[in-house]
Protein backbone atom coordinates (compact mmCIF):
# COMPACT_ATOMS: atom_id res chain seq x y z
CA UNK A 1 0.00 0.00 0.00
CA UNK A 2 1.32 3.74 -1.07
CA UNK A 3 0.23 6.81 0.35
CA UNK A 4 0.65 10.53 -1.26
CA UNK A 5 3.44 12.35 0.07
CA UNK A 6 3.43 15.97 1.40
CA UNK A 7 6.57 18.10 1.97
CA UNK A 8 6.79 17.26 5.83
CA UNK A 9 5.81 13.56 7.18
CA UNK A 10 3.74 13.19 9.60
CA UNK A 11 4.83 9.75 11.62
CA UNK A 12 2.21 9.22 14.62
CA UNK A 13 4.03 8.44 18.12
CA UNK A 14 1.27 5.22 19.53
CA UNK A 15 2.70 5.45 23.12
CA UNK A 16 -0.47 6.95 24.66
CA UNK A 17 -2.49 4.58 22.94
CA UNK A 18 -0.73 1.80 24.87
CA UNK A 19 -0.77 3.22 28.10
CA UNK A 20 -4.45 3.05 28.04
CA UNK A 21 -4.42 -0.44 26.75
CA UNK A 22 -1.88 -1.21 29.90
CA UNK A 23 -4.20 0.06 32.38
CA UNK A 24 -6.06 -3.27 31.91
CA UNK A 25 -5.91 -6.79 30.75
CA UNK A 26 -7.49 -7.14 28.00
CA UNK A 27 -5.57 -6.00 25.38
CA UNK A 28 -7.52 -2.97 24.14
CA UNK A 29 -7.09 -0.44 22.61
CA UNK A 30 -5.40 -2.36 20.29
CA UNK A 31 -1.80 -0.75 19.25
CA UNK A 32 -1.63 -2.17 15.98
CA UNK A 33 -4.98 -1.98 14.76
CA UNK A 34 -4.56 2.14 16.12
CA UNK A 35 -1.46 1.67 13.41
CA UNK A 36 -3.16 0.70 10.11
CA UNK A 37 -6.30 3.13 11.30
CA UNK A 38 -3.14 5.71 11.35
CA UNK A 39 -2.00 4.19 7.89
CA UNK A 40 -5.12 3.73 6.08
CA UNK A 41 -6.12 7.59 6.91
CA UNK A 42 -2.34 8.96 5.07
CA UNK A 43 -0.02 8.84 7.97
CA UNK A 44 3.19 8.36 6.45
CA UNK A 45 5.10 6.56 9.37
CA UNK A 46 4.35 4.94 12.84
CA UNK A 47 6.79 6.22 15.62
CA UNK A 48 7.32 4.68 19.28
CA UNK A 49 9.03 5.04 22.66
CA UNK A 50 9.95 1.92 24.10
CA UNK A 51 11.07 2.39 27.75
CA UNK A 52 12.98 -0.03 29.59
CA UNK A 53 10.51 -0.15 31.77
CA UNK A 54 7.55 -0.88 29.75
CA UNK A 55 4.90 1.62 31.02
CA UNK A 56 3.11 2.11 27.29
CA UNK A 57 4.76 0.45 24.61
CA UNK A 58 6.44 -2.94 25.15
CA UNK A 59 8.91 -5.17 23.10
CA UNK A 60 6.03 -7.42 21.63
CA UNK A 61 4.38 -4.39 20.35
CA UNK A 62 7.36 -3.07 18.75
CA UNK A 63 7.59 -6.19 17.02
CA UNK A 64 4.39 -6.71 16.00
CA UNK A 65 4.06 -3.04 14.41
CA UNK A 66 7.31 -3.91 12.49
CA UNK A 67 5.40 -6.75 11.02
CA UNK A 68 2.60 -4.87 10.21
CA UNK A 69 4.93 -1.98 8.32
CA UNK A 70 5.77 -4.67 6.02
CA UNK A 71 2.60 -4.39 4.27
CA UNK A 72 2.98 -0.71 3.62
CA UNK A 73 5.58 0.29 0.76
CA UNK A 74 6.58 3.82 1.37
CA UNK A 75 5.97 3.90 5.11
CA UNK A 76 8.24 4.34 7.82
CA UNK A 77 8.84 2.61 11.31
CA UNK A 78 10.75 4.84 13.53
CA UNK A 79 11.71 3.65 16.90
CA UNK A 80 12.95 5.88 19.51
CA UNK A 81 14.62 6.10 23.20
CA UNK A 82 18.05 6.05 24.74
CA UNK A 83 20.42 3.67 22.73
CA UNK A 84 22.05 3.44 26.30
CA UNK A 85 19.23 1.91 27.44
CA UNK A 86 17.20 -0.92 25.17
CA UNK A 87 16.84 1.13 21.80
CA UNK A 88 19.38 -0.73 20.10
CA UNK A 89 18.45 -4.26 20.79
CA UNK A 90 15.21 -3.18 18.47
CA UNK A 91 17.92 -0.99 15.88
CA UNK A 92 19.76 -4.73 15.66
CA UNK A 93 17.14 -6.98 15.30
CA UNK A 94 14.39 -5.07 13.29
CA UNK A 95 16.30 -2.46 11.55
CA UNK A 96 13.70 -0.21 11.06
CA UNK A 97 14.05 2.49 8.25
CA UNK A 98 14.80 4.92 11.60
CA UNK A 99 15.90 5.43 15.09
CA UNK A 100 15.64 8.37 17.11
CA UNK A 101 18.36 8.89 19.58
CA UNK A 102 16.67 10.52 22.89
CA UNK A 103 19.07 11.45 25.89
CA UNK A 104 15.95 10.05 28.64
CA UNK A 105 17.03 8.84 32.19
CA UNK A 106 15.48 5.32 33.15
CA UNK A 107 12.60 6.45 34.92
CA UNK A 108 12.38 10.17 33.08
CA UNK A 109 8.42 11.09 32.79
CA UNK A 110 9.05 12.45 29.16
CA UNK A 111 11.50 13.99 26.80
CA UNK A 112 12.77 17.49 27.95
CA UNK A 113 16.11 18.04 26.86
CA UNK A 114 18.22 17.29 23.59
CA UNK A 115 21.49 15.58 23.93
CA UNK A 116 24.67 17.71 25.76
CA UNK A 117 27.42 18.10 23.53
CA UNK A 118 30.69 17.54 23.14
CA UNK A 119 30.21 15.52 26.61
CA UNK A 120 27.82 13.22 24.53
CA UNK A 121 29.96 12.89 21.10
CA UNK A 122 32.33 9.86 21.83
CA UNK A 123 30.36 7.29 23.04
CA UNK A 124 27.19 8.27 20.42
CA UNK A 125 29.98 7.78 17.79
CA UNK A 126 29.97 4.28 17.72
CA UNK A 127 26.18 3.77 17.96
CA UNK A 128 25.74 6.06 15.13
CA UNK A 129 27.64 4.28 12.83
CA UNK A 130 26.71 0.68 14.52
CA UNK A 131 23.01 1.66 13.53
CA UNK A 132 24.02 2.92 9.64
CA UNK A 133 25.90 -0.12 8.98
CA UNK A 134 22.76 -1.72 9.05
CA UNK A 135 20.38 0.48 7.07
CA UNK A 136 19.10 2.40 9.57
CA UNK A 137 18.79 6.54 9.46
CA UNK A 138 19.60 8.01 12.92
CA UNK A 139 18.27 10.84 14.12
CA UNK A 140 19.33 13.16 17.42
CA UNK A 141 17.06 14.27 19.62
CA UNK A 142 18.37 18.16 19.86
CA UNK A 143 17.64 21.93 21.13
CA UNK A 144 17.66 23.91 18.62
CA UNK A 145 21.01 25.42 19.01
CA UNK A 146 23.95 26.24 16.97
CA UNK A 147 26.27 23.77 18.69
CA UNK A 148 24.54 20.41 19.34
CA UNK A 149 23.36 20.67 15.90
CA UNK A 150 27.40 20.81 14.38
CA UNK A 151 28.27 18.49 16.77
CA UNK A 152 25.36 15.96 15.23
CA UNK A 153 26.59 16.39 11.63
CA UNK A 154 30.55 15.72 13.11
CA UNK A 155 29.19 12.42 15.02
CA UNK A 156 27.72 11.24 11.17
CA UNK A 157 23.67 11.27 12.25
CA UNK A 158 21.55 11.65 9.17
CA UNK A 159 19.37 14.01 10.82
CA UNK A 160 17.92 16.10 14.05
CA UNK A 161 14.87 15.99 15.45
CA UNK A 162 14.37 19.46 17.04
CA UNK A 163 12.91 19.56 20.49
CA UNK A 164 9.76 21.83 20.12
CA UNK A 165 7.82 22.01 23.48
CA UNK A 166 9.65 25.57 24.32
CA UNK A 167 8.32 26.68 21.08
CA UNK A 168 5.05 25.50 21.98
CA UNK A 169 5.31 27.27 25.12
CA UNK A 170 5.70 29.97 23.72
CA UNK A 171 3.12 30.10 20.71
CA UNK A 172 0.86 29.74 23.95
CA UNK A 173 2.08 33.36 24.72
CA UNK A 174 0.72 34.96 22.07
CA UNK A 175 1.73 36.04 18.16
CA UNK A 176 4.85 37.60 18.97
CA UNK A 177 6.16 35.28 21.34
CA UNK A 178 5.15 32.50 18.82
CA UNK A 179 7.33 34.41 15.74
CA UNK A 180 9.92 35.01 17.92
CA UNK A 181 11.00 31.13 18.91
CA UNK A 182 9.97 29.88 15.53
CA UNK A 183 12.73 32.32 14.21
CA UNK A 184 15.00 30.36 16.31
CA UNK A 185 14.04 27.47 15.27
CA UNK A 186 14.25 28.29 11.60
CA UNK A 187 17.68 29.44 12.00
CA UNK A 188 18.05 25.83 13.41
CA UNK A 189 16.74 23.95 11.00
CA UNK A 190 18.74 25.73 8.38
CA UNK A 191 22.30 25.47 10.26
CA UNK A 192 21.21 21.68 10.50
CA UNK A 193 20.24 21.40 6.08
CA UNK A 194 23.48 23.49 5.44
CA UNK A 195 25.66 19.96 7.35
CA UNK A 196 23.77 18.07 4.99
CA UNK A 197 21.37 16.89 8.01
CA UNK A 198 17.34 16.41 7.37
CA UNK A 199 15.59 17.80 9.73
CA UNK A 200 12.52 16.29 12.03
CA UNK A 201 11.09 17.85 15.04
CA UNK A 202 8.96 16.36 17.74
CA UNK A 203 6.79 17.25 21.62
CA UNK A 204 4.07 19.51 22.07
CA UNK A 205 3.11 20.45 18.86
CA UNK A 206 -0.83 20.63 18.00
CA UNK A 207 -3.26 21.74 15.27
CA UNK A 208 -3.09 25.13 16.45
CA UNK A 209 0.89 25.47 16.66
CA UNK A 210 1.53 23.73 13.26
CA UNK A 211 -0.24 26.63 11.35
CA UNK A 212 3.19 28.37 12.46
CA UNK A 213 5.72 25.63 12.63
CA UNK A 214 4.76 23.77 9.19
CA UNK A 215 6.66 26.63 7.42
CA UNK A 216 10.20 25.81 9.03
CA UNK A 217 12.36 25.44 6.29
CA UNK A 218 13.53 21.48 5.42
CA UNK A 219 11.16 20.43 7.61
CA UNK A 220 11.17 16.62 6.70
CA UNK A 221 8.88 15.05 9.52
CA UNK A 222 6.94 15.51 12.65
CA UNK A 223 6.42 13.34 15.48
CA UNK A 224 3.04 13.80 16.91
CA UNK A 225 1.53 11.16 19.44
CA UNK A 226 -0.32 13.20 22.78
CA UNK A 227 -1.48 15.68 20.76
CA UNK A 228 -3.29 13.52 18.05
CA UNK A 229 -4.29 10.79 20.08
CA UNK A 230 -6.04 13.58 22.55
CA UNK A 231 -7.93 15.06 19.38
CA UNK A 232 -8.74 11.20 18.36
CA UNK A 233 -10.68 11.11 21.81
CA UNK A 234 -13.44 13.23 20.08
CA UNK A 235 -13.36 13.05 16.40
CA UNK A 236 -11.90 9.39 15.95
CA UNK A 237 -8.41 8.01 15.02
CA UNK A 238 -8.53 8.29 11.49
CA UNK A 239 -10.19 12.04 11.03
CA UNK A 240 -7.15 13.14 13.61
CA UNK A 241 -4.65 11.68 11.42
CA UNK A 242 -6.62 13.56 8.45
CA UNK A 243 -6.90 16.51 10.22
CA UNK A 244 -2.99 16.53 10.83
CA UNK A 245 -2.09 16.06 7.12
CA UNK A 246 -4.84 18.89 6.36
CA UNK A 247 -2.71 21.09 8.32
CA UNK A 248 0.72 19.94 6.95
CA UNK A 249 -0.58 20.22 3.52
CA UNK A 250 -2.32 23.69 3.58
CA UNK A 251 -0.55 26.61 2.07
CA UNK A 252 1.41 28.75 4.42
CA UNK A 253 -0.48 31.42 5.87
Amino acid sequence: MTSPRSRTALSVNLNKVALVRNTRHLGIPSVTRAAALCLEAGAQGITVHPRPDARHIRADDVRELHKLLQFWTGREFNIEGNPFHNLMDFVRELRPQQCTFVPDSEGQFTSDHGWNFPADADRLRPLIAGAKSLGVRVSLFLDPEEEPIRWAAATGADRVELYTEPFARAYEQGALAGKTSFAVYADAAALAASLGLGVNAGHDLDLDNLTLFRALPHLDEVSIGHALISHALFVGLDQAVRDYLEVLRSPEA
